[in-house]
């Protein structure tokens, strides 16, 4: 099986397909893997899509309200917690030994597939 090969920025439809590409060269876009620093990148995502009125399917940060991904995490661990997404996830990359960035992008491919799942 090969490996897809990276997009241009002119290609990206979502933010699910600027997500493929960090997991494809995660050192190129987050900085030693750092999420806090990804999360940066999404928040400013984010904000382009407010200034330019463009509406998308975008879980990480919602204005005035709960985001789904921290609401869905927060959901997975039992617990109510105010950090955002990039920092449980980190705190928890560091109890299991995990790099962070291959936890995040285990628990979005879990929390992808089950907002399929439950669309269906």
């Amino acid at each position: 099986m090969t490996q897809p090969e990276p997009k241009p920025l002119a290609e990206f439809e979502n933010v699910y397909d600027f997500l493929d590409q960090v997991r494809l060269r995660p050192g190129v876009w987050a900085l030693n893997g750092s999420l806090t620093h990804l999360d940066s990148m999404l928040l400013g995502y984010r904000v382009a899509m407010e200034v330019h009125s463009a509406e998308e399917d975008f879980p990480f940060w919602t204005l005035g309200g709960s985001a789904p991904f921290d609401t869905w995490l927060n959901e997975r661990a039992g617990r109510a917690s105010a950090l955002r997404w990039s920092t449980q996830i980190e705190r928890e990359a560091e109890t299991t030994g995990t790099p962070a960035i291959e936890l995040f992008f285990t628990l979005l491919d879990q929390f992808r597939a089950e907002r399929q799942q439950s669309a269906r």
